[in-house]
């Protein structure tokens, strides 16, 4: 809760020094802090907000949001995450999409696919997936310049599938 004359850019500063040894400014960019599911919380569903917002509970579903997402060291998250910045310390499953940078902290735990412009991976964190780097505008031009058919050609989940140098045995009749 905030005092009169309290400076809430202090107090969010405060408690991401206490959560992570770092500034907010420095570790999400932002100043403050607008919404926030503290430790113990249980929620299902999606979230749209305008802001940052900081989990430290557990919430399933998805998470829309034009700014940051901070998951504190005790945040459980199964969700599909759209973001633009994301700092992670706890343990998020599912694909996040970040316009322009994920940190992952020492001890965080990420299970799922990630796409961003920017990634930060400190010692100590066990990712499980796939991770596409660049900007949304550069993987739709990179997907508009293959022919379709190219991209399924070269998929190695298409049966057709094999590398050129690959000769595939011949079927065996069945009796």
């Amino acid at each position: 809760m905030l005092k009169a004359g309290f400076n809430k850019t202090t107090q969010s500063n405060e408690e991401a020094k206490t959560m992570f040894g770092k500034d907010a400014e420095v570790t999400t960019g932002q100043a403050t802090l607008n919404s926030m599911l503290g430790q113990g919380c249980k929620i299902k569903g999606d979230i749209e907000l305008q802001g940052t917002i900081r989990i430290d509970g557990q919430f399933e579903g998805s998470i829309s949001c034009p700014d940051t997402l901070i998951i504190g060291k005790s945040g459980i998250v199964k969700a599909e995450v759209k973001v633009k910045n994301a700092v992670i310390g706890g343990k998020l499953i599912g694909n996040i999409a970040a316009a322009n940078k994920i940190e992952l902290q020492s001890g965080s735990h990420v299970e799922g696919d990630i796409q961003t412009a920017r990634l930060v991976i400190d010692e100590g964190v066990f990712f499980e997936g796939n991770c596409k780097m660049g900007t949304s505008q550069e993987g739709a031009k990179a997907q508009s310049d293959h022919a379709p058919n190219a991209s399924a050609q070269n998929n190695p989940n298409n049966p057709n599938w094999q590398r050129k140098d690959e000769k595939r045995p011949e079927p065996v009749a069945s009796r």
